[in-house]
């Protein structure tokens, strides 16, 4: 009885394409695309995100106080007269009543505010989306590891955070911006006080919390939130979800420097949703600034149709825009950048171990 001849044919054979890399280069090439999500998930420590965040949010506090300034005075103005006679009256009036530095005024509450604010609002959006993207229905599928490792990892070594389908951005956005701005909202109400003109009385944030807490009460503390709420919540889920997409189009691009990718994915998302959420920013500024004539947003919307009409709602957009785009650009291509630093920064320390070991 004759044997039947083994075949010869290697797996690659039979599979029609390029052919499968050897077992050595193989193994090289899973190590390779499986490594870059899990340092996406694992690789940036919790203190590198605090740390990115909080630099972050110096950055552009400092940098972008006046444009705050000016659009808490414009948006708490009642009379109709133009935009531009608005701003540029508000200019002179801060010039003439407290010179160069009045347009700074108020800008220890928003570092107050924004430097733990925007480090533990990075650092939840990172643990957000890392829990999301355990989830199928938000996460977005791996490239296969048989694909090259050029393809698999894409532009990932170019972001540092978890990446996530347009529905797990918009949750991952809203819940942590949301959960923040709750935290921080005695902070806030003070930071829209301080930039108003109808609170000169105000000379330290200590001596503020007091005044509100004689004056309001607790409720006094959350003044406002619920419309900011209603503003940071699609503002913050629009954002991610802008953002990212951009970020993907543009990254597709050869020869865009990260920063550029960054700033440029920043400002885009910024604008498109400042724009949708103008509305409820503006009711937020009235209710936080004048509670006894806006003490509940039915009756914020009903005084700005009655004062404005309906492009009351749109008061200050431009300076909100000018801000947003601003401190978007400043804002997270700080946050990315340090990351990427000190993710690869990490990941050498790690090859150098390896070698030693």
């Amino acid at each position: 009885m004759s044997t039947l001849p083994i075949p010869t044919t290697t797996p690659s054979e039979l599979i029609p394409g390029p052919p499968l890399p050897s077992s050595s280069s193989s193994s090289s090439s899973l190590s390779t695309t499986t490594s870059s999500p899990v340092t996406a998930k694992n690789g940036s420590r919790a203190s590198h995100h605090l740390l990115s965040g909080a630099l972050s949010g110096l950055s552009s506090a400092i940098v972008l106080q006046p444009l705050d300034l000016l659009k808490t005075r414009v948006q708490q103005a009642s009379n109709g007269s133009s935009k531009r006679k608005r701003i540029g009256g508000v200019v002179r009036q801060v010039l003439k009543d407290d010179g160069v530095l009045g347009l700074w005024r108020g800008t220890v509450p928003t570092l107050v505010r924004n430097v733990p604010g925007v480090a533990i609002y990075f650092y939840s959006l990172s643990s957000i989306r890392n829990r999301l993207s355990l989830i199928p229905y938000f996460s977005i599928p791996l490239v296969s590891p048989l694909l090259p490792p050029s393809s698999a990892t894409g532009s990932k070594s170019r972001s540092a955070i978890v990446k996530l389908s347009s529905g797990g951005n918009l949750v991952a956005g809203a819940i942590a911006r949301t959960s923040v701005g709750f935290v921080l909202s005695p902070i806030t109400v003070i930071k829209a006080r301080f930039e108003s003109n109808h609170y000169k009385q105000y000379h330290s944030i200590p001596g503020a919390l007091l005044s509100l807490w004689r004056t309001n009460g607790l409720r006094g503390f959350f003044q406002g939130f619920t419309a900011t709420a209603f503003r940071d919540a699609p503002y913050a889920g629009l954002y991610l979800v802008f953002y990212e997409k951009w970020k993907d189009f543009v990254g597709k691009i050869h020869g865009v420097p990260n920063a550029a990718l960054h700033s440029g994915s920043g400002i885009m998302a910024a604008t498109l949703a400042t724009v949708l959420t103008s509305p409820a920013d503006v009711l937020k500024t009235r209710m936080q600034v004048n509670p006894t004539e806006h003490p509940t947003i039915r009756k914020a919307i009903t005084r700005v149709i009655q004062e404005r009409g309906a492009t009351g709602f749109f008061s200050g957009t431009s300076l909100r825009i000018s801000r947003k785009a601003a401190s978007a650009a400043i804002g997270w291509t700080v946050y990315e950048g340090l990351l990427i630093f000190l993710r690869d920064r990490d990941n050498a320390r790690e090859r150098i171990a390896e070698k030693l070991v």
